[in-house]
């Protein structure tokens, strides 16, 4: 095995010094909200970058004891989730007609949809309030739900369609001479095999649910149904003399994301192994 050469090495510990400059971007500040989150405002400002002395538990404590962050980690989750089954479920079914499927205008339509990828969601939020108060879903974990479905339906659909047009029409035809209808080729066949696209769509919408903050802004006025974004808004304006308060509650409120990343990391990795060992 010969040995690397010299533009190699210099090439190879460039990439790695970029990758530990961009990992300490995004380590450092995470690191910075822990440790603040163990000070009082007088630690926060004569020593912001060490170590807590002492350290002052009663700000992450009062929190975890709080039902208003236990309440908002249920609203963001419960609205996440349902968002996800909405648009990954219409999504699937509008990707396998226009994978699978040749009819006139179809092309057309996909392009419609893909022009929703353009569509800023703040040109849209006056109209869409108007709509949804005339709905009477004001208030209503629906009128956050279902436009952002809406808006997530453009991204899922062209990543699903890709997928599913990989899959062999062989396997379409020996389900269909077996007697399978094309809605049982979908449901029996289609998802099982679209696993690993299935799993990467359903966390692309549910980070875009859980990080959307304008939309649960708008429609909830009742502070029953406040997300974590918006409660997280709203502790800063009440705590604002609190810095150290504050930064607490912005970690609580990482805590779940960081957990779901992790678990949605391996699910992710074991279905790209099953699908290739398949």
């Amino acid at each position: 095995m010969t040995a690397p050469k010299p533009a190699q090495r210099t090439r190879h510990l460039g990439l790695h010094l970029v990758s530990v400059a961009i990992g300490a971007l995004i380590v450092v500040p995470v690191l910075f909200g822990v440790l603040g989150g163990f000070k009082d405002n007088g630690q926060l400002s004569t020593n912001p970058l060490g170590l807590p002395d002492p350290w002052v538990f009663e700000n992450y404590v009062g929190i975890v004891g709080s039902g208003v962050f236990w309440r908002q980690l249920g609203n963001s989750t419960l609205i996440a989730l349902a968002t996800a089954v909405v648009v990954v479920g219409a999504a699937a079914m509008a990707s396998f007609v226009f994978a699978r499927f040749a009819f006139r205008g179809r092309e057309l339509l996909f392009t419609l949809f893909a022009v929703g990828l353009m569509f800023p969601f703040a040109v849209a939020i006056l109209p869409l309030f108007i709509l949804l108060r005339s709905m009477g879903l004001l208030d209503n974990p629906l009128g956050v739900i279902l436009p952002q479905a809406a808006f997530g339906l453009p991204v899922t659909i062209i990543i699903l369609r890709q997928f599913f047009r990989t899959i062999p029409a062989e396997v379409e035809e020996a389900a269909t001479l077996d007697g399978c209808t094309a809605f049982g080729f979908f449901w029996r066949i289609l998802l099982p095999m679209a696993r690993p696209a299935l799993a990467t769509v359903s966390v692309l919408a549910i980070v875009a649910s859980w990080n959307n903050f304008m939309l649960p802004l708008v429609v909830f006025t009742d502070q029953s149904w406040w997300t974590l974004p918006v409660g997280v808004q709203a502790f800063q304006g009440q705590y604002a003399d609190d810095t150290a308060r504050v930064l607490a509650y912005v970690v609580l409120s990482m805590v779940p994301a960081l957990g779901f990343y992790a678990v949605a990391e391996r699910q992710l990795v074991g279905g790209l192994a099953g699908s290739v060992k398949g």
